[in-house]
């Protein structure tokens, strides 16, 4: 199962999650963070972590994918700290799964 789970980011924010079996793509740029996505979609992963830092510039492959309902791509901070993109789509991800916001985190 952990093969259909894959990070993509540099590689001193994601060499750990490959000492646990996640499939890991080192990207230095938007250009290849775009299509390190598209080759994982096509791998089949349906669980893909991207680095906030490595997602910048590329945050249209999170519009592309957004009403998927067989992949999930989730930003997460990596060791340049974090943008909030990550929190912001959380919310709109969760409001979208189960019809209203349970986080709270966005003004009403």
């Amino acid at each position: 199962m952990s093969g259909n789970i894959a990070v993509v980011g540099d590689m001193a924010s994601i060499i750990c999650f490959k000492a646990v079996g996640f499939k890991t793509v080192s990207v230095r740029s938007s250009a290849e963070t775009a299509e390190a996505v598209e080759n994982l979609v096509n791998d089949d992963c349906f669980v893909i972590f991207i680095t906030e830092h490595a997602l910048q510039g590329a945050e249209h492959v999170l519009d592309k994918y957004k009403d998927s309902r067989t992949l999930a791509i989730i930003p997460i901070p990596g060791r340049y700290g974090k943008t909030g993109i990550g929190m912001l789509n959380l919310d709109s991800y969760v409001e979208n799964a189960l019809g209203r916001n349970i986080l709270g985190t966005q003004d009403e």
